[in-house]
């Protein structure tokens, strides 16, 4: 599990404007910064000014972020959760049947949501796993019947049968929580489509994923997988330009993993691509805020996404929409974040 003790460079992002001079823009966005945090494994950490990052790093912690699905990536992005599913862990069986779902799905994209990320089988941790031909009956007609809401769709799954078929029925997106780990035909098949793809962290199966992980440092750790990841798509034909990542909060993690992960986000910047954070109404939130029922983990959840975006994450994977757009827009208001952006 331990890699070359190469140094690794976490900016430490700021939103106050107006920037200083000398200042470098995150990813093209609404952050900026002038220092970063050296890690290496072995070593403490210290800060260096941004001016003395290598130049590689400079350029991949820099660099603007193309759009995704069409959408631009100069502001943060919500993505709506839609599972069509018995057994999902925060609102299994609510939008399993068609009209419930397709229902749902319009207010979101009503409430201001910019993508729309529908999934068939559960991966909360004890799950079982669907049969492919099961899971594309729950999301190919769900898929089909939301092409028409003008915001992308994303395919939740793991499986290249049911990205093809959500794919063919209008879907915008791939999101893998294997990271193209599980299915061998899956990085061909997006390869071929042409849509963006997000790149999971993820570890074990998630009947699983929660006896006892370990790490020999989280951060650094889940970034090394995902740069082998991206490694593994872009030679499957798949450019960097097309990948979304998501270190996968909770999915093969412990309550001090995930907060190790949300402290160190602004890492992930270095990959190049945007970044995702999915921990809408998980069970850290629950476990911290001692509120065992997920749906009434709203207040956790924005703060947890609201920190995110602190960071320069683009897109925001959450069960509540307006919520979340309403407490983004006053986020933003008060913080005065964009004032001088495009």
């Amino acid at each position: 599990m331990t890699q070359p003790s190469s140094p690794y460079f976490r900016p430490l992002p700021n939103l106050d404007r107006p920037a200083p001079d000398g200042a470098l823009p995150l990813a093209g966005g609404w952050c900026w910064f002038t220092h970063a945090e050296v890690l290496e494994r072995g070593r403490a950490p210290q800060v260096v000014p941004a001016k003395e990052l290598p130049t590689d790093w400079r350029k991949a912690l820099c660099a603007p972020r193309g759009a995704v699905a069409g959408v631009s990536m100069d502001r943060p992005r919500l993505m709506g959760i839609l599972n069509v599913t018995p057994d999902s862990f925060s609102d299994g069986g609510r939008f399993a049947e068609r009209a419930a779902a397709q229902a749902q799905a319009r207010r979101m994209a009503d409430a201001g949501a910019d993508f729309i990320d529908i999934g068939g089988e559960s991966t909360r941790p004890g799950a079982a796993e669907v049969p492919v031909e099961q899971e594309i009956a729950r999301t190919e007609p769900v898929v089909a019947a939301l092409a028409d809401t003008g915001v992308p769709i994303s395919i939740d799954t793991r499986k290249a049968a049911v990205a093809r078929a959500a794919l063919a029925a209008g879907a915008a997106m791939v999101n893998d929580v294997t990271a193209l780990g599980f299915d061998a035909d899956m990085a061909p098949l997006v390869a071929a489509s042409g849509a963006p793809v997000c790149l999971m962290h993820s570890r074990g199966e998630p009947a699983t994923m929660q006896r006892d992980p370990r790490y020999d440092d989280v951060l650094l750790d889940v970034f090394d997988h995902l740069r082998d990841r991206i490694a593994l798509a872009e030679a499957a034909g798949i450019a960097r330009a097309r990948i979304v990542v998501d270190p996968g909060i909770g999915f093969g993690k412990t309550l001090a993993h995930n907060l190790a992960l949300l402290r160190g986000l602004a890492l992930f910047h270095a990959l190049g691509c945007p970044v995702l954070l999915g921990a809408s109404r998980k069970r850290f939130i629950g476990t911290l805020a001692d509120e065992p029922e997920a749906d009434r983990r709203l207040p956790g959840s924005l703060a947890v996404a609201l920190a995110g975006v602190a960071k320069g994450v683009q897109i925001v994977r959450i069960h509540d929409v307006s919520e979340t757009r309403q407490g983004l827009t006053l986020w933003q208001a008060a913080t005065g974040m964009g004032q001088g952006d495009g």
